[in-house]
C-alpha cells in the first residue's frame, strides 16, 4: 500500500516585525487602547510577522515552497499536485495554488486552493495524502498561507492583536515502505459544525461590484475557546486509536497556534507534557492555515523533531472546522 511521507518543510515570513509595545503605539493613535502586558496575558502573544501593502499570498506561500522544496532535494517540475491552505486568497480565482505553480515555473499539475480557516493546512495535507495513496499523485506541495492583515479591523483589539501573515509548506511523496517503524502519515481525521458558523467568520463578499455584509473577522472569544479544546482533544484520541498507537506515544504535538491558552488547556486534558507542545504563537501569533507548517517547520529546523518521532498535527477554525494528522518523520 502507498503511503505518504513527509519529505521536508519550508516557511516564509514577511520581514516587518510588529510587536506588542509597537502595535500599542500604532493602535494610540486610532484611539484604540491596549498594552503588551494585555496581550501576553490572554493569549501569549508578543509579536507577530506583517504583509506590507502589495504582498499576495501566492508570493509567501511561493516563498515558502521554495524553501520546502530545498528542504526536500526536490525540483519543481516534479510536483504533480499542489494543495494551499488560504482563506485570503489573491482572487476570486484562479486559485491561490494556480499561481503558486506558475510562479514555480511549472505545469501540468492538478493545483487547487482549500479554504477550512485555520484548520486549513491539516485539510489539505489530508487532501493529499488520499490523493497519493489512490494513486493520483506522487509528489504533493501542501501549503498553508495567509496575508490576515488584510482582513482584520484595527479598531477592534479583541482582534486585530491576535493574528500575522506567513506561510508554511511540506513536501510529501509517495513512499512503499510498509514497516512497522516506516516512516509516513498513519491517520487523519476532519470533521466540522457549520451550526457554530457565526463564533467566528468574515461575513463579507463582493457581489455587483460593491463590498456587502462585514468585511472584517469577528470571533466569540470565549465560545472558540471551549469548543477547540474539546473537539482538538477528541480529535487527538481518533488519530491515535486509528493509528494504533497510545497518546503517550507521541513525541511532538503541533496544534494550531491560536492561543497559548488553548494550547496549554489541551496538552492538559491529553495529559502531555509542555515540553512536547511546539508552540510559537509568541512569535508567529495566529496565522490561520499557515500556524501549522510554520510551527512544524520551526520545531524541525532547530532538531527538535527527529526521523523517527510520532508527530501530531492539529488544526481548528471557523466553520467551525477541526481536524488532525498523526505521521512518522
Amino acid at each position: 500500500m502507498t503511503r505518504s511521507v513527509i519529505a521536508g518543510s519550508g516557511s516564509f515570513l514577511p520581514p516587518r516585525i510588529v510587536t506588542n509595545d509597537m502595535l500599542a503605539a500604532e493602535l494610540a493613535e486610532r484611539g484604540v487602547e491596549t498594552s503588551n502586558e494585555w496581550i501576553v496575558e490572554r493569549t501569549g502573544i508578543r509579536q507577530r510577522h506583517l504583509a506590507e501593502r502589495g504582498v499576495t499570498t501566492s508570493m509567501l506561500a511561493t516563498e515558502a515552497a521554495r524553501s520546502a522544496l530545498r528542504d526536500a532535494g526536490v525540483a519543481a517540475d516534479e510536483v504533480d499536485l499542489i494543495i494551499v491552505a488560504t482563506s485570503t486568497p489573491d482572487y476570486v480565482f484562479p486559485s491561490t495554488a494556480c499561481l503558486v505553480q506558475s510562479q514555480l515555473g511549472i505545469a501540468g499539475g492538478a493545483a487547487f486552493d482549500v479554504q477550512a480557516v485555520c484548520s486549513g493546512f491539516v485539510y489539505a495535507l489530508t487532501t493529499a495524502d488520499a490523493l497519493i495513496a489512490a494513486g493520483r499523485a506522487r509528489c504533493a506541495l501542501v501549503i498553508g498561507a495567509e496575508v490576515f492583515s488584510r482582513i482584520l479591523d484595527w479598531n477592534d483589539r479583541g482582534t486585530c492583536v491576535l493574528f500575522g501573515d506567513g506561510a508554511g509548506a511540506v513536501v510529501l511523496k509517495a513512499s512503499a515502505d510498509e514497516g512497522p517503524q516506516a516512516p509516513g502519515v498513519l491517520a487523519a481525521n476532519l470533521h466540522a459544525d457549520g451550526s457554530q458558523t457565526r463564533i467566528l467568520c468574515a461575513a463579507g463578499n463582493v457581489a455587483y461590484g460593491e463590498v456587502t455584509g462585514d468585511p472584517f473577522l469577528r470571533m466569540d472569544g470565549q465560545a472558540v475557546f471551549k469548543l477547540a479544546v474539546n473537539v482538538l482533544a477528541q480529535s487527538a484520541r481518533e488519530a491515535c486509536a486509528t493509528a494504533g498507537v497510545a497518546l503517550e506515544d507521541i513525541r511532538w504535538a503541533v496544534p494550531h497556534q491560536a492561543n497559548v491558552r488553548i494550547i496549554n488547556a489541551l496538552a492538559r486534558k491529553l495529559a502531555l507534557p509542555a515540553e512536547n507542545v511546539v508552540v510559537t504563537v509568541d512569535q508567529h501569533a495566529n496565522t490561520s492555515a499557515a500556524s501549522v507548517p510554520l510551527a512544524f517547520d520551526a520545531a524541525r529546523r532547530d532538531g527538535r523533531v527527529q526521523p523517527g518521532q510520532l508527530v501530531l498535527m492539529q488544526g481548528v477554525g471557523g466553520g467551525f472546522t477541526w481536524g488532525s494528522v498523526l505521521a512518522r518523520l
